[in-house]
C-alpha cells in the first residue's frame, strides 16, 4: 500500500535535518559539496533526489556507528513521491496489457 501523497524528500530535509543539525542551507550546501543554489531547489521540491545527491547525504549524514539514512531510503522516497504525483496527475496511460502475439 502506498503513502497517500508522500512528501518529496527535500521536505524532510527542509523541515528536520537541517533544524535538527542547526545549519543553514548555505552551511548544508558547503558540507554536501553542492552549491546552495542547488540545494534550494532539492529543498523546495522543484527537482528530484538524484543519485549523486543521495549518495552525498548517506556520505553526510552517516553516523559512526554506521547508522543513518542510506541513499536508497532517499531514492525510495523520491520514487514514492513521483509515482503518487503521476497517479494523481489524472493523465492516463495509452497502454495495451501485454499478451502473447497471434
Amino acid at each position: 500500500m502506498r503513502m497517500y501523497n508522500p512528501p518529496h524528500p527535500g521536505e524532510t530535509l527542509r523541515e528536520d535535518v537541517l533544524p535538527a543539525l542547526g545549519l543553514s542551507v548555505a552551511e548544508a550546501a558547503r558540507q554536501l559539496g553542492v552549491s546552495r543554489v542547488a540545494l534550494s531547489r532539492v529543498l523546495h521540491g522543484h527537482v528530484a533526489i538524484s543519485v549523486d545527491f543521495a549518495r552525498r547525504l548517506e556520505a553526510w549524514l552517516r553516523k559512526p556507528d554506521g547508522r543513518g539514512p542510506s541513499a536508497e531510503t532517499w531514492l525510495r522516497g523520491q520514487i514514492a513521491y513521483d509515482l503518487w504525483r503521476a497517479e494523481h496527475s489524472g493523465e492516463g496511460l495509452d497502454v495495451e496489457p501485454a499478451h502473447a502475439a497471434a
